[in-house]
């Protein structure tokens, strides 16, 4: 029972912090469907990483709010529809609400056959063009056991390093999700092997007892 009892405070514990935080208000307010759109917009101001005509992918995208977010800075008013100015394409395991302008594919980013759909809606004329920005917000189901989450993790952002390297232009950037821990610092080495900048920031929107932080690659070496 003192299980069962120390769980459901955990619950209404996090329930009362999720209601009352001011980035799930400003989310709702601002009509985005979840806090992470303000996570993107910090990393967006302060590596300018995001404009109008650029070619983006989200990665681990569901259930929306960086391709929300993609989504407004496209649009020449910064409107969350209407015209847009640019190509994004969703990817996750996940299903996701049609956002207007977002061409979302749900299905495994590991599996070589989903690659190639994602290849086959950035295809223009046959060719697929190289891509301004990749943005990853991906994370495993985490099993409590560190060291297979760890792996888990490395994993993940090594196929996005791998996706951005084959797929960017030179110029280009990726943002990922990380967390500290193990495989923390193999993973700033890989970026810093990858890219020419590398910045890790740690978003205000991001919880202050999450682990998480962000790591910003831009122009491959």
């Amino acid at each position: 029972m003192k299980v069962k009892t120390q769980s459901k405070k955990v619950n209404k514990a996090w329930l009362n912090q999720h209601v009352n935080d001011p980035w799930v208000k400003l989310a709702q307010k601002e009509g985005y469907r979840a806090r992470a759109a303000y996570k993107l917009k910090e990393i967006d101001e302060v590596f300018r990483l995001i404009r109008p005509g650029q070619r983006v992918v989200d990665l681990g995208c569901a259930p929306g709010a960086w391709s929300q977010y993609l989504r407004r800075r496209l649009s020449p008013t910064g409107a969350a529809v209407g015209e847009l100015n640019g190509t994004i394409v969703g990817l996750d395991l996940l299903p996701m609400e049609p956002i207007e302008g977002v061409h979302f594919i749900q299905g495994d980013f590991r599996e070589a056959a989903v690659l190639a759909q994602l290849e086959d809606a950035l295809r223009v004329d046959g060719v697929v063009p190289a891509l301004d920005v990749v943005v990853s917000d991906m994370a495993p189901n985490l099993s409590g056991v560190e060291s297979v989450d760890a792996a888990r993790i490395v994993h993940l952002v090594e196929l996005a390093v791998d996706f951005a390297r084959t797929h960017l232009k030179p110029e280009g950037a990726l943002v990922v999700k990380l967390f500290h821990g193990s495989g923390y610092n193999e993973l700033v080495k890989l970026f810093k092997d990858t890219f020419k900048v590398v910045k890790p920031l740690k978003p205000k929107a991001s919880r202050d007892k999450s682990s998480e932080t962000f790591l910003v690659g831009i122009g491959l070496k």
